[in-house]
């Protein structure tokens, strides 16, 4: 059974269950600044209707394919591609062949980096196949 919000706080596990979001990933973006700390702290977090609205604001904006710093800036009130003069950004790089290195921001949401490897993966096994090596030779001739 699901637990109305209007019904009192929230455990971490209800507004886990509510949202499809594990409360990994909560603690993580309360760490990051997208959602505020619990209303009550310690072994018996608490959260609220805010908790809640918040999440599936942000599932929705990850669903249109935008990167938790663009879930920031649009929650944060900020335009999504404004970025500031001197943002550190961190970033993964991925050797698909020796003469290929494609890089991305490492605060990609998992979801999306998981589908982004998976086509990586696809990408490279292309490159390494025997009739992409003779279709190259044959366009150098």
């Amino acid at each position: 059974m699901q637990h109305d919000p209007a019904d009192g706080p929230l455990s971490l596990q209800d507004l886990s269950d509510q949202t499809g979001v594990p409360g990994r990933t909560i603690r993580f973006y309360i760490t990051r600044g997208l959602l505020p700390a619990p209303l009550k702290s310690g072994r018996r977090a608490a959260y609220g209707r805010q908790h809640l609205a918040l999440l599936e604001r942000i599932k929705s904006l990850q669903a249109e394919g935008k990167t938790l710093q663009e879930v920031a800036l649009v929650l944060g009130g900020g335009h999504p591609t404004a970025e500031p003069a001197l943002a550190h950004r961190s970033w993964l790089e991925y050797q698909v062949a020796d003469d290929v290195i494609v890089r991305l921001p490492a605060d990609l949401s998992p979801w999306r980096h998981r589908h982004i490897r998976r086509q990586l993966a696809e990408f490279a096994a292309q490159l390494r196949s025997p009739e992409n090596h003779e279709v190259h030779h044959q366009e150098r001739e």
